[in-house]
Order: structure tokens, then C-alpha cells, then sequence
């Protein structure tokens, strides 16, 4: 019984050995067939087909937007200089960096005792000279009355003298006579030449001292201002800016104290290329008178005034390329001297226009034209502009096709591609608006930060808070704020 049973396991493992070397010497054989076929079997193989954004080629009238950089400063600004030397005594209440002070109203006053001796002293010296003058006038009258008596003495001698030569021509007078009255009539004659003199001396004391009492007068006129230069006033209503003064501190002549900024006369400064400077002229060759919009970043908020565009520099700075315009604001509080603004303006309009991503259009001027089948071609556009992220492109003879707008390597002429088309602007709008719901804690972490913000403008952080208040607060201002935070 035992050797039958190990008789029919040996018989078993003979036909499963028998089976397995069969099929391998079958698959052998397949593989050497297929490795010496003279063709081998060819699959079917399949394009590929690219997902690719399109849009619609339509020609408009567009209106180019220059945009630049700009810095905003004031157009009226004082620098607040000490006249005279001294010691500080009295300063404004508001003398302060950000004070507000208004015009005439008494910003400083240095030490006023050495200027009000000198005028005292040059008020005295005037009163003398004046008090010169009218003495020499008296002696001028008693001069002038002293020639007087020397002619009416001369006059007498000279009628003695005619009669002695009367009495001498009737044989009545002698010679003796004669000359003797020809002697007292010279001695007259230099008794008047004497007072002359005098009266000439009397005369020059006059002139002297009227030149004596204006060059007092000048000293007085100096000595009065000196004292007025003690006194620092405000030209303006305005603003302190780099105040450096304190009580009993000694300045020196010409010393800068602080600047004086007129808050409400603002401008703002941006320089253009060449090739934009030329495209804000008009016919005539001026600028045009363009409003501008000028807008300050705090935070995600954007701050937003006009400006009247009016005049450009008369040089180009050394180093600098380009042209400096300015552009005068119009009602901007929120706005400081100093700020880092973005400048739009607005160009001439251009017909027969269309505005495409800067992806879709080759540096050389090429797009990728939807055409049959889905299938791309090469076509050629006028680029006009270059603004951000956009072009400005003339399209000619390829109004109303599609173009795509993402070019990639993969895509090129005769690549089949499947067209993805832009969705209505105002669904995306509102898809990509995202608000959060705010904890209380998250909320109050917010608020604090902003408040605390002291570089924010009062209107700005008046905003925010605000917005934080409410129940939805959109994402991306939650995401500036808590950047800026740290967290």
C-alpha cells in the first residue's frame, strides 16, 4: 500500500515537471519569434491636445494711463533762521515738530536787552545831532545879522568918503580928510568879509549837522530792526517741521531754528521718460492741462487726491534722465511732504486698440492665433504701450479672432489646443472677494495694532477701525495687517 501511494506522488510531480517545461519552452519560442519578425506591431498613437486661455480680439477706442512715482512736497515752505545772536527766552506753545501755528503770531523771541541798549544809544546820539543843528541854526542868525551891520557900516563910510571928495572938489576939504575916510571905509570893507566868513562857517556847522542827524537816523532805522530781528514771527498760517531751539539756549547769527510748511499748498514731483513727456504735450508744444490722480498705500488702504498737472523743470538734474514734472494738489489733508505716492495720468486716447496681457504678445510683436480646427498660427501686432502688466496693441487685419493670451513653450503654429475662455468680469469679481468672520480676540489684536500705528494718518486709521468693526472684514486687509504684525 505504501508503494503504490509514493508511486502515484512520483507520477504527479513527473506530469506537473512535464507541464511546466512545455510551457516554457512555448514562451521561449513566442519570444524569439517576435524578436525575429521583420515588422514589429505598431500602435495607434494619439495628439496631444493643450489647454490654452483665448480672448476676443475686439479694436476700441483706449486710453493709455502713464504711471510713475512721485513724492509729495510743498510748494511754500519758510526756513525759520535766527536774525541776530542771543540767548532764547520765549518760545511759541506749539514750537514743536508737527506744530501748527498761525500767521504773525510770535514763534520765538531772543534776549532783546543788548538791542534795545543800542537803540537807546543811537536815539540819544540823534537827539545831539538835532540838538547840534539847532544851535547852529541860532549862530546862523546872529551871523547872518552881524553882516548885516558890517554892510550898513560900509554903506556909511563909503557916503562919508563920496562927501570928504565933494568938500575936497570945492576947495572946502583936505587930502588929510580924504584919506582918512578912505582908511575907515576899508576897514569896513574887512569887517564885512569877516562876518562872511564867519556866516560861511555858520553856514557849513548847518550842513554838517544835517548830515550828522541822517547818518542818526540810519543808526536808529538799524538799531530798530535789530531789536525786530529778535522776534521771530510766523510769515504763514502752517505747520513746524525740524524744530531745534529751547528756552535759555544761545543761537548764533543766521542759526536754522525750523522750517514753516504751508499744509494746504502741496505738489507733487514725478519724472517721465523722454518718449511719456512728449505724449502730455499738446499741439503746441505745452502741457497739457491734465488732472492726475495721485494715491498713497497705508496698510491695504489707498489714499486718493487729484492734481492739476502744470509745469515741468527747467533742466535736467546732473545724473538724471528723463523730465521732472509737477503737479499741483488740490485738496489733499491726508497728504504730508515727503510722501511716496503712485502718479497716474492719462494719455492721449488711441483708436483701433485692444489691451492684452503681457503674456500673450512676443517681444518682437507675435501672437498665437486660434485658427481652424483649434489649431494655433503666427500673426504680428503693433505694440503701442506698455503699461504693468498690459499692452497696448493695434491688431489690424486680425479684428475678431481669438488670440491667446498665456503664451507657453509647448505652444507654438500648428499645435491643436483646447480654448478656455474668460468668464464674465463680474463673476470673477465676486468670486475673488473673500471675507473672514473675526474672534473677539483676533479682532481686538487688530484694532490695537492699527491704533497704535503712529505713522498712519488719522483718516486712514479712522477707516480701518472701522472696517475691523464690522462682522465680515475682507481677507486680504486681515493678511496685510497681520504681516505687518508678525503673526
Amino acid at each position: 500500500m505504501r508503494f503504490l501511494t509514493r508511486s502515484l506522488v512520483g507520477l504527479v510531480l513527473l506530469s506537473l515537471t512535464l507541464g511546466l517545461l512545455g510551457l516554457g519552452g512555448l514562451i521561449l519560442s513566442d519570444a524569439i519569434t517576435a524578436r525575429n519578425a521583420d515588422a514589429p506591431a505598431s500602435s495607434t498613437a494619439r495628439e496631444r491636445v493643450y489647454a490654452a486661455s483665448v480672448m476676443t480680439l475686439e479694436p476700441e477706442v483706449v486710453t493709455p494711463v502713464l504711471t510713475v512715482f512721485g513724492e509729495i512736497r510743498s510748494r511754500r515752505t519758510l526756513e525759520l533762521r535766527a536774525s541776530s545772536a542771543g540767548v532764547i527766552t520765549a518760545l511759541h506753545p506749539s514750537f514743536e515738530e508737527g506744530g501748527r501755528v498761525a500767521a504773525g503770531e510770535v514763534l520765538a523771541q531772543i534776549d532783546p536787552a543788548d538791542a534795545e541798549t543800542a537803540l537807546q544809544k543811537a536815539r540819544n546820539d540823534l537827539a545831539e545831532a538835532r540838538a547840534t543843528l539847532a544851535d547852529a541854526e541860532r549862530s546862523l542868525v546872529l551871523a547872518t545879522d552881524d553882516v548885516a551891520a558890517a554892510q550898513a557900516q560900509l554903506d556909511l563910510q563909503r557916503r562919508a568918503l563920496a562927501r570928504q571928495r565933494d568938500l575936497l572938489a570945492r576947495g572946502v576939504g583936505t587930502e588929510a580928510n580924504v584919506e582918512g575916510a578912505e582908511l575907515a571905509e576899508a576897514a569896513a570893507l574887512q569887517s564885512l568879509l569877516s562876518r562872511r566868513t564867519a556866516l560861511a562857517a555858520v553856514e557849513a556847522r548847518i550842513d554838517q549837522a544835517r548830515t550828522q542827524i541822517a547818518r542818526r537816523e540810519i543808526e536808529v532805522a538799524e538799531a530798530a530792526r535789530d531789536l525786530e530781528d529778535t522776534t521771530l514771527t510766523a510769515a504763514f498760517d502752517g505747520t513746524l517741521s525740524g524744530t531745534a531751539a529751547v528756552i535759555g539756549g544761545r543761537v548764533a547769527a543766521n542759526e536754522k531754528l525750523a522750517d514753516l510748511i504751508d499744509p494746504t499748498a502741496l505738489e507733487v514731483a514725478f519724472r517721465t521718460s523722454a518718449t511719456q513727456y512728449l505724449r502730455l504735450l499738446d499741439d503746441s508744444g505745452r502741457l497739457r492741462d491734465t488732472e492726475v490722480e495721485v494715491t498713497l498705500e497705508v496698510l491695504g488702504e489707498a489714499i486718493r487726491a487729484t492734481a492739476q498737472l502744470n509745469r515741468a523743470a527747467a533742466r535736467v538734474g546732473e545724473g538724471q534722465t528723463g523730465r521732472l514734472l509737477f503737479a499741483r494738489l488740490d485738496d489733499a489733508p491726508a497728504f504730508r511732504p515727503g510722501d511716496f505716492v503712485t502718479v497716474t495720468a492719462p494719455e492721449p486716447p488711441v483708436e483701433d486698440a485692444v489691451v492684452l496681457p503681457a503674456t500673450a504678445v512676443a517681444p518682437d510683436g507675435s501672437v498665437l492665433l486660434l485658427g481652424a480646427e483649434d489649431r494655433l498660427e503666427v500673426g504680428r501686432v503693433e505694440i503701442l504701450r506698455r503699461q504693468g502688466d498690459e499692452m497696448i496693441v493695434r491688431v489690424g487685419g486680425h479684428a475678431g479672432r481669438e488670440v491667446v493670451t498665456e503664451r507657453a513653450p509647448v505652444l507654438g503654429a500648428g499645435i491643436k489646443v483646447r480654448p478656455i475662455r474668460a468668464t464674465p468680469e463680474g463673476a470673477v469679481t465676486a468670486a475673488s472677494t473673500e471675507m473672514l468672520t473675526l474672534d473677539p480676540d483676533r479682532r481686538a489684536r487688530l484694532i490695537a495694532f492699527v491704533e497704535g500705528n503712529d505713522r498712519m494718518p488719522a483718516e486712514a486709521k479712522a477707516r480701518l477701525v472701522a472696517q475691523l468693526a464690522e462682522d465680515q472684514v475682507p481677507a486680504a486687509v486681515v493678511a496685510r495687517l497681520e504681516s505687518r504684525m508678525g503673526s
